[in-house]
């Protein structure tokens, strides 16, 4: 397994405060080397000043606070960029709601030593998803299978948010073209690193809707990722990528 002191977990926040710090907690009982990077959007429910009360005792634990709520996509994208600037090696996307378990961290740092970007999947072995109502998951899968017709993509789960990047990765993608968000920005994200030939796994994760907290998913970001995945077949055709 890869050094865990050279790995960060990038996780956005916005109204998260019920969760933070146990989210902190759960993660270091199972690797406690890794370092934990806050994208906080101005929560207005104090997220930002919970998270900083954690840092005074944590030196594994870093916030960027960003003034403007502008998508999911854009703050993955400072965050990425704040991780890389930093100098880590290995970097995560992990939501802060808890339907990422952070016992999996273990099995990505293992995949990640031989594999480029490791994908937390939730169709790989069948269906697991918990706690969802039939009508999103129905959406969420089928959106998957969509994906990939369209675009060819080897991917079960395209628009999941659990998963780590080698840094060579992110450095080899321009954030100044990448302009989506939400579901979109995972396919657009997946299909670059796929598109450039880097070695790609999908490991089996099962993930269960938040227990605490509200939903950020609406109908705009479901059809930007329905208009997307064209886009991105066109751009493939003509390698404008």
């Amino acid at each position: 397994m890869v050094d865990p002191k050279k790995a960060v977990v990038v996780i956005p926040t916005y109204n998260e405060a019920l969760n933070v710090e146990r989210l902190v907690l759960e993660i270091h009982k199972h690797v406690p080397e890794i370092s934990v990077l806050f994208v906080d959007d101005s929560s207005p429910d104090g997220t930002g000043e919970i998270i900083k009360k954690i840092m005074e005792k944590d030196p594994r634990v870093l916030l960027l606070e960003r003034k403007v709520k502008d998508g999911l996509g854009r703050a993955y994208i400072a965050g990425f960029k704040v991780a890389l600037e930093k100098g880590f090696e290995y970097i995560f996307e992990m939501d802060a709601d808890f339907s990422h378990d952070p016992k999996e961290i273990p099995n990505f740092l293992r995949e990640i030593e031989s594999h480029d970007l490791v994908i937390g999947s939730r169709y790989i072995k069948g269906v697991n998803v918990i706690n969802w109502p039939l009508e999103r998951l129905l959406l969420s899968y089928f959106a998957n299978v969509y994906t990939r017709v369209v675009t060819g993509i080897p991917i079960k789960d395209c628009t999941g948010g659990f998963k780590c990047f080698r840094r060579k990765v992110l450095e080899s993608i321009d954030f100044d073209r990448i302009r989506s968000n939400g579901y979109a920005f995972q396919i657009e994200l997946n299909f670059k690193t796929w598109k450039k030939g880097f070695r790609i796994k999908e490991i089996p994760i099962i993930f269960v809707d938040r227990v605490y907290g509200e939903s950020k998913l609406s109908k705009k970001i479901m059809w930007e990722a329905v208009f997307l995945v064209w886009k991105l077949r066109l751009l493939s055709l003509i390698r404008k990528l």
